[in-house]
C-alpha cells in the first residue's frame, strides 16, 4: 500500500469559504486497495507555503505520492507549478504532457493547464487543475503508470546504487 498526500491549493478554501470538491475527488478516486490517504491539507495560493508543504511531505517516510489540485492556470495567483518545480529533484514531463494531450479531447482549456509532475527524494508529485472534472480526467490518464512508477522509486530507495 502506498501513502497518498492530497494538497488543495485554494486561498478561499483554506479560509473555509469554498468546499474542496477537487481534493475530495482525489481521495475518493484513489483511496482503497493501493493507496491510503496519510496527509491532507488546504493551503493558500502562496508559492513558499506550497513549496514548504511539498518538501515536508515528500521528505516524510510515509508519503509515496503527492497529488495537488489548484493553482495550475494562468491567473496571477496560480503558482503551484513554480512551487513544485522549485523543489523537484527530477521532472517527469511525460505525465503532464499526456494529461494535457488526452484532456484536450474534452476541452480546449487543457492547452492552458500548466500542470507538472516530478520526483523529490522517492516521492512522486503531480499537480492537477482545480476543477473536479479535470482532476478525474487527468487521473484517468496517469493512473495506469503510477503504481509502477512508485514501485520503481521504492525499489531504488531500498537498493541504493553505489557511487
Amino acid at each position: 500500500m502506498f501513502g497518498l498526500a492530497v494538497l488543495t491549493v485554494s486561498t478561499s478554501g483554506s479560509q473555509g469559504n469554498r468546499d474542496d470538491s477537487s481534493g475530495q475527488a482525489i481521495k475518493e478516486l484513489l483511496e482503497g486497495d493501493d493507496f491510503e490517504v496519510v496527509r491532507y491539507e488546504i493551503v493558500t495560493d502562496d508559492k513558499d507555503t506550497i513549496s514548504a508543504k511539498f518538501i515536508e511531505w515528500a521528505d516524510a517516510d510515509d508519503v509515496d505520492l503527492i497529488i495537488s489540485t489548484g493553482g495550475t492556470g494562468l491567473g496571477r495567483y496560480d503558482v503551484t507549478p513554480e512551487a513544485c518545480l522549485a523543489i523537484l529533484d527530477k521532472e517527469v514531463p511525460g505525465m503532464a504532457e499526456a494529461m494535457r494531450s488526452k484532456t484536450l479531447q474534452f476541452t480546449p482549456m487543457a492547452m492552458i493547464s500548466r500542470s507538472v509532475a516530478g520526483i523529490r527524494s522517492n516521492t512522486l508529485i503531480i499537480t492537477l487543475p482545480g476543477s473536479t472534472k479535470a482532476v478525474k480526467e487527468c487521473l484517468d490518464v496517469v493512473m495506469p503508470v503510477i503504481p509502477h512508477s512508485l514501485e520503481l522509486l521504492h525499489r531504488e530507495s531500498v537498493n541504493e546504487h553505489p557511487v
